[in-house]
């Protein structure tokens, strides 16, 4: 194993589903790369409670950052998914006017796709909505294609990133919370990267209660916390406000009500309550959007009766049928919304940092674009890149319905019988899964790690069958105690 350098190359604060992407993007080139996160888990911010849709962007502003980093993350997150195994569909998106001012806002929104580059998309008459999606309630005007619209597993894309940059030679630092950065010139040099110029012997020093990181080069990945980090570097060029979506899972016999991702004709400062299919094989209606000023904002992920009861409402004006399904979970997340209409991505050459804030909801769709347009960042600030001569590919476990799952495959259980050996019977989650969960890469180490991986106890009994066995196997993996598992499972669940 080769030792960890005394001064990074690069490190990220934030192991999301930016800060992963990221990572996995320097990790092609000769660099000492550190990700450095808070949390006991990769993406445990934001990336885990979207409202995972995969987007084209058609809706952006074309004079955006977002519309750009979106159109090129498209195709990478397009290519990556299939050669990680990622599970993914695309199932379309139909976007519903409902009376005539989303109506007439509809040729607007076909010409606002067309110059972000999405040219297939196309309007659709009130008797097209019906055929494309028969359980609407009654009364749409019309509608708006969007064939390239799809769902993904917000899950799985931040830890496929970062497992695939460690793979490639990147260290993951978890619960490393970032408490204050010093920059100056000491310490030795950093042993793989290009130097920057004069400068080369100045670092960063990234203070934590479990010991400082070193770097040369800082990006600020944080979130939540990206304007926390930004102010700890001297500058202000954005507020941060979080901004709470509660949303709501359906039953999967509620599956068969929905073809498409449907959403509303954006209004306001957000895309609107949306019904969606999940790659689980789910139903989801949401997100809320409620901004959340004041202390313990950026912890206040639980849901509301008031937030519910909208959602449920506007679900019953969409698709009165979804109603009669049973709810098999809520959950609430926070978005990083700021006081612009854009990302937040700024380079400081001069300190050998790049700032990316406020990225929203479209983070994990555009994450791969994002990561390539910071790297860039990097090597115009002076980072020297050397392209590596090998980067290692990797394929994830398959945890959605649309490919086969493990214990689907009798050749799989013939050479491990745990494959067929059922622990969470709603998610038809196996005992080799469990395992394989472990001893990944990137170890789950709670019970949540491992329902992130695996989707055990997501199901309609939310864990009340499987939890005792898992929690067994869970201690005898990482050699605690079940008191001490439930513990840490709760500081950290969903």
């Amino acid at each position: 194993m080769t030792p960890e350098p005394d001064v990074y190359d690069v490190a990220i604060i934030g192991a999301g589903a930016v800060g992963a992407a990221i990572a996995r993007q320097l990790a092609r080139y000769q660099l000492s790369v550190a990700l450095v996160e808070a949390a006991p888990d990769v993406g445990m911010g934001t990336s885990k409670a979207s409202t995972a849709i995969w987007h084209t962007g058609f809706d952006a502003n074309p004079n955006s950052l977002e519309a750009r980093l979106l159109r090129r993350g498209y195709g990478l997150l397009e290519n990556f998914t299939a050669e990680a195994g990622l599970p993914v569909e695309r199932t379309g998106a139909l976007l519903v006017a409902w009376n005539p001012q989303q109506q007439a806002a509809l040729p607007v929104l076909l010409d606002n796709a067309r110059q972000n580059g999405v040219t297939n998309v196309r309007l659709v008459a009130a008797d097209e909505v019906y055929r494309l999606e028969p359980c609407l309630a009654p009364g749409a005007t019309g509608g708006m294609l969007v064939p390239g619209e799809g769902i993904l597993c917000t899950y799985s894309v931040p830890l496929a990133c970062a497992t695939q940059a460690l793979l490639n030679g990147a260290t993951l630092m978890l619960n490393h919370p970032v408490t204050g950065i010093r920059t100056g010139s000491a310490g030795p040099e950093s042993k793989t990267g290009a130097p920057a110029g004069a400068d080369a012997a100045s670092h960063h020093r990234l203070e934590s209660p479990v010991g400082p990181v070193r770097c040369r080069y800082l990006v600020n990945a944080a979130g939540l916390y990206s304007e926390e980090i930004n102010r700890l570097m001297g500058h202000s060029e954005f507020s941060l406000t979080p901004r709470r979506g509660e949303l709501i899972i359906f039953d999967k016999l509620a599956r068969p009500l929905v073809r498409h991702v449907i959403l509303p004709v954006p209004e306001g400062k957000t895309k609107g309550v949306l019904i969606s299919p999940t790659v689980y094989g789910n139903v989801l209606l949401g997100p809320t959007a409620e901004d959340l000023p004041g202390e313990g904002a950026k912890r206040a992920t639980e849901t509301t009766a008031a937030g519910l009861a909208s959602l449920l409402a506007r679900g019953r004006a969409m698709m009165p049928e979804l109603l009669n399904e049973e709810v098999t979970a809520t959950y609430a997340g926070l978005r990083a919304a700021t006081e612009h209409g854009d990302y937040q991505i700024y380079a400081h050459p001069e300190q050998r940092y790049v700032c990316v804030g406020g990225i929203r909801s479209t983070g994990i769709s555009a994450s791969l674009g994002i990561a390539e347009h910071v790297v860039e960042l990097l090597e115009q600030a002076g980072l020297g890149l050397s392209p590596k001569a090998e980067f290692k590919p990797m394929r994830w476990p398959n945890i959605g319905e649309a490919g086969p799952r493990p214990y689907q495959s009798a050749e799989r259980i013939a050479a491990d019988p745990r494959y067929g050996e059922i622990i969470c019977h709603c998610e038809r989650v196996s005992l080799g899964e469990i395992m394989d969960a472990t001893q990944a890469v990137i170890p789950a180490r709670t019970l949540d790690g491992l329902r992130r991986r695996t989707r055990a106890m997501q199901g309609r009994c939310q864990g009340f069958n499987c939890h005792a066995a898992l929690i067994r196997l869970l201690a005898q993996a990482t050699g605690q105690s079940p008191t001490q598992l439930t513990r840490l499972d709760h500081g950290y669940a969903a």
